[in-house]
């Protein structure tokens, strides 16, 4: 795809930039912000002309809806540079329109093509030089939308705030990630926001996260509201699990983010004849492949850590370590999928989008 140029377009410069201020080799994953950021209002049943801005902070009403009523969505992107320092945004179609299934779901409106793209692509255009091209370096991308109009009548907004902001990226975790599989809790039920990226499905696990944390567990390994025996997401990561040669993943459902980076290592396993099966994966058949040696692997998968290996679970008070492997699949995957995100290698599936 090619994204068009947005021609109708506010732009007002930064006098000065903090990049000479950013040490790009210790950067806390979304702490670190670029000169600039995309703003664009809707007001009166229309889409107002976008800005682009000094990034800075701005003033709200008290009484505003998305602090009453929680109507707030967003994405997650990432822009990367090549050797020949042309940056490129990865899938960038999809985000957008898993960006506005958010928001149907959430009875906002929907963010035009041209000032969600072709926004996005003059925002890159003025920060290119925050793109680093070291290896594992990135640009991350936020785009957000929130209902910014005042008053607490319980109803939908009429008006809303369409933001992307750019936080210059490493790698997202480090460390061994160990994880808990919820007994009680869920992260979504049928019916619910669970497919939107929808701000309170982050707030609604951070408790039962921090009670994972407490016992040493890095992350919760979600699983279904009705029954707690099918796994579904892990964090803020959809998951799959290597039984023997075979990869494992759970359908997208009301429940479960249609992980953009989760079809891609689908399509990616696929095409190394790595058999992958997507369907929803139980609790005891995990702790039995665990138990008899088939578990070989376990891997989260997100835009913010690509790919993530997982080196145990707890379950009811037991902990069920996973082998240590030379033929990793999710390191394989990962690799081949970041060599095409840095155009190292050929894409061979049209993924990568010059900016």
């Amino acid at each position: 795809m090619e994204i068009k140029t947005l021609k109708n377009i506010g732009i007002t410069l930064s006098p000065t930039s903090k990049i000479n201020e950013v040490d790009f080799n210790n950067i806390s994953f979304g702490t670190t912000f670029t000169d600039h950021m995309l703003v664009c209002e809707f007001a009166n049943g229309e889409w107002l002309q976008p800005e682009i801005t000094p990034y800075a902070p701005f003033m709200m009403d008290p009484s505003a809806k998305v602090f009453h009523y929680g109507q707030a969505i967003f994405e997650g992107m990432k822009a990367y540079k090549d050797e020949q320092d042309d940056v490129w945004l990865f899938r960038p179609d999809e985000n957008y329109h898993r960006f506005n299934k958010s928001a149907a779901r959430l009875c906002m409106p929907e963010v035009p093509e041209d000032i969600f793209l072709g926004g996005l692509k003059k925002l890159l255009e003025i920060e290119k030089n925050w793109v680093k091209k070291d290896n594992g370096s990135s640009l991350y991308i936020r785009p957000f939308m929130f209902a910014s109009g005042k008053g607490v009548v319980a109803a939908p907004g009429q008006y809303y705030k369409f933001m992307i902001i750019l936080s210059p990226a490493k790698a997202y975790y480090s460390g061994e990630v160990k994880v808990l599989i919820a007994e009680h809790y869920s992260r979504a039920a049928n019916g619910g926001i669970g497919a939107a990226k929808a701000a309170g499905n982050y707030a609604a696990q951070f408790y039962p996260t921090k009670l994972a944390n407490e016992k040493g567990y890095q992350q919760v390994i979600w699983t279904d509201d009705a029954t707690h025996t099918k796994l579904e997401e892990a964090g803020t990561m959809n998951l799959f699990f290597r039984i023997n040669d075979t990869l494992y993943t759970a359908p997208t459902s009301e429940r479960i983010l249609d992980g953009i980076t989760r079809k891609s290592l689908i399509d990616l396993a696929k095409r190394e004849n790595i058999k992958v099966e997507v369907r929803s994966v139980l609790v005891d058949e995990l702790i039995e492949a665990s138990k008899n040696g088939s578990l070989k692997e376990i891997f989260g998968a997100g835009t913010a850590a690509v790919v993530n290996p997982i080196v145990g679970f707890g379950y009811k008070d037991e902990y069920y370590e996973l082998p240590k492997l030379d033929n990793s699949f999710a390191l394989d995957l990962k690799a081949k999928l970041t060599n095409i995100q840095y155009k190292k290698a050929e894409d061979t599936f049209g993924w990568t989008v010059k900016v």
